[in-house]
């Protein structure tokens, strides 16, 4: 049943978009704030197209897209971080493997299975307004387990990603939260893929964090303003895409896109607007 909400948010279907895409506009740029001074901002883009690959997977084995894309994701993404880790390859070489053997597989796995049918372009492009209540509830609860879990370790990871060898020497157990944040990184992605799906959800991850960066002052504030800007991207994004017949995922992140504009051309006004600049 529908809640008494205002319009765009009066119908149903529009009160899951919001609950599933809040729940992303949440944690995936609480993830992407740790991403983003470890230099690996793209990381998302490499794990989703992974994910597609699993998505693939499960269509042709019959079995559930969304369970088979989280496996395949963070298997991949933990071994992303390992290889890192272990110096075996630079975090970009990594991606870049990934990257497109994840595309790769997922085209394959997609023409065995017959046909590039809707299921799949649901999970490249996104589908908030199809959501069901179970997959909003399964969305919501991921969301929840993410941010709970950032909640409980982000000072130790904030060390991590500032200077990791200063982490290490300070006894942290840096191998340890490094995988843990790849882990978190996939089941993001894979919570993401129904909202704006894998080609854009590395975007949610990282443009609300580059606009909070030029609000914040800290780490702290810059958190809080990613998450912000995270979820009123989603809920203008829903509600543009409502008022003009648009296609929400796409939508909400031209709006996380038109936020970042602004924040930098405010940053930018501000330094000159100061003596000596």
């Amino acid at each position: 049943m529908s809640l008494p909400l205002p319009w765009p948010f009066d119908r149903e279907y529009m009160q899951l978009a919001l609950a599933a895409g809040l729940a992303v506009g949440a944690c995936a740029p609480l993830i992407g704030t740790f991403l983003v001074p470890k230099r690996l901002s793209l990381m998302g883009d490499g794990i989703g197209h992974m994910a597609f690959a699993g998505v693939a997977a499960g269509l042709l084995m019959g079995v559930s897209p969304l369970w088979a894309a989280l496996l395949v994701a963070v298997a991949g993404a933990v071994t992303i971080e390992w290889l890192r880790l272990r110096r075996r390859a630079s975090g970009d070489l990594a991606l870049a493997v990934f990257f497109y053997t994840g595309i790769a597989a997922g085209v394959v796995l997609t023409g065995l299975a017959g046909s590039l049918n809707s299921g799949v372009l649901t999970y490249l492009f996104g589908s908030v307004l199809t959501v069901s209540p179970s997959d909003t509830v399964s969305i919501v609860v991921l969301g929840a387990v993410i941010v709970a879990t950032m909640l409980a370790i982000w000072r130790a990871l904030f060390a991590v990603a500032m200077d990791e060898e200063a982490a290490r020497v300070a006894g942290l157990p840096v191998d340890a939260l490094s995988l843990g944040l790849a882990a978190l990184t996939a089941v993001t992605v894979v919570a993401a893929m129904r909202v704006v799906g894998v080609l854009l959800v590395a975007a949610l991850m990282v443009l609300p964090v580059g606009s909070a960066q030029r609000l914040a002052r800290s780490f702290g504030a810059t958190l809080r303003w990613a998450v912000i800007i995270g979820m009123g991207s989603v809920a203008v994004g829903l509600t543009l895409a409502r008022a003009a017949s648009l296609a929400p995922g796409g939508t909400i992140v031209l709006v996380a896109a038109g936020a970042f504009t602004a924040t930098a051309a405010v940053d930018v006004g501000r330094r000159r607007g100061r003596p000596g600049t």
